[in-house]
């Protein structure tokens, strides 16, 4: 699972998730992108799941680059457990992403097999997104 190596501050509050995505909202590295159209987060896991679906499904042939980095503690307390004494641990990593934001890029394989298996990673993210290439990447959102 991706997750730093240290912080400075061990755990972190949510904070809100608001606006359109300014930084890494255009393709730098590949031919063809995933983008997000509606603000979520992303946990290290479904990162994880969604590279390992488009790995297999180019038989690793191209380049694919994870634009994402899940580097925020989100904590919970243990079920059961009474209000009070304090935060709960930190249970999973996550990155606030919002709307424009390229998730995924990749390149060295063609068009159609790039958007099969760009289709197949985003049915394990939790929100919506659109696959885009970089001839018509000039549109932001």
């Amino acid at each position: 699972m991706l997750m730093p190596k240290r912080t400075k501050w061990r755990k972190q509050m949510k904070g809100r998730n608001r606006g359109k995505s300014f930084r890494g909202n255009k393709i730098e590295f590949g031919d063809y992108a995933l983008k997000a159209t509606e603000a979520g987060r992303i946990d290290s896991r479904q990162i994880e799941s969604a590279r390992i679906s488009m790995t297999r499904k180019i038989n690793r042939m191209g380049k694919t680059w994870i634009r994402v980095f899940p580097d925020k503690p989100l904590t919970a307390k243990p079920l059961e457990t009474r209000m009070g004494k304090g935060k709960g641990a930190v249970d999973r990593w996550v990155m606030n992403i919002k709307p424009g934001r390229i998730i995924f890029e990749m390149a060295g394989i063609d068009e159609e097999l790039a958007r099969e298996a760009l289709t197949l990673a985003r049915h394990k993210l939790p929100f919506k997104t659109k696959i885009i290439s970089a001839k018509d990447s000039n549109e932001l959102y």
